[in-house]
């Protein structure tokens, strides 16, 4: 795995770990903000042709 898709990895992880905080902080503005990030990464992912595997956020 080249550095670009263990970053890119790592940032979905991160991201999808931000979401469940702030839900379980009642951050509804936080979710929001952190889900347009997290479609923008697996859009990221997509176009280079990293397999994100599925997860419930």
């Amino acid at each position: 795995m080249d550095a670009f898709t263990a970053g890119l990895l790592q940032r979905i992880k991160a991201t999808e770990s931000d979401i469940t905080r702030a839900r379980n902080e009642g951050d509804d503005f936080l979710v929001e903000v952190e889900q347009a990030e997290l479609d923008d990464l697996r859009r990221l992912a997509a176009e280079h042709g990293v397999e994100v595997t599925a997860t419930s956020v």
